[in-house]
């Protein structure tokens, strides 16, 4: 099993960043996708959440209207398109799947929000 972030990197505040996650060893369309991040010296915590078939998505309170996550089943993959992006964003950003049965994560992408 594995799940590659890639997309991370420094941008300036207000500029934008997708992030990639591409999925391998598991039925892909029969999990429920999430993005999280931690900050130095803070809890990780969940971004945004998508449904096993892309139906429903979910965002924390600071992202709502800036970022949006998206799947694409055929390809394996989630997205998370972030925009209006502030110093706060600063982060590793890291990939989830989970159904009943497993969860995987990924190894995270940097994000870095700074002038």
């Amino acid at each position: 099993v594995q799940l590659v972030e890639s997309g991370g990197g420094l941008v300036q505040p207000g500029g934008s960043l997708k992030l990639s996650c591409v999925a391998s060893g598991f039925t892909f369309s029969r999990f429920a996708m999430s993005w999280y991040r931690q900050a130095p010296g803070k809890e990780r915590e969940l971004v945004a959440l998508i449904t096993s078939g892309g139906d429903s998505t979910n965002y924390i309170d600071s992202t709502k209207g800036r970022f949006f996550i998206s799947r694409d089943n055929a390809k394996n993959t989630v997205y998370l398109q972030m925009n209006s992006l502030k110093p706060e964003d600063t982060a590793v950003y890291f990939c989830y799947a989970r159904n009943v049965w497993y969860y995987y994560w990924g190894q995270g992408t940097q994000v870095t929000v700074s002038s």
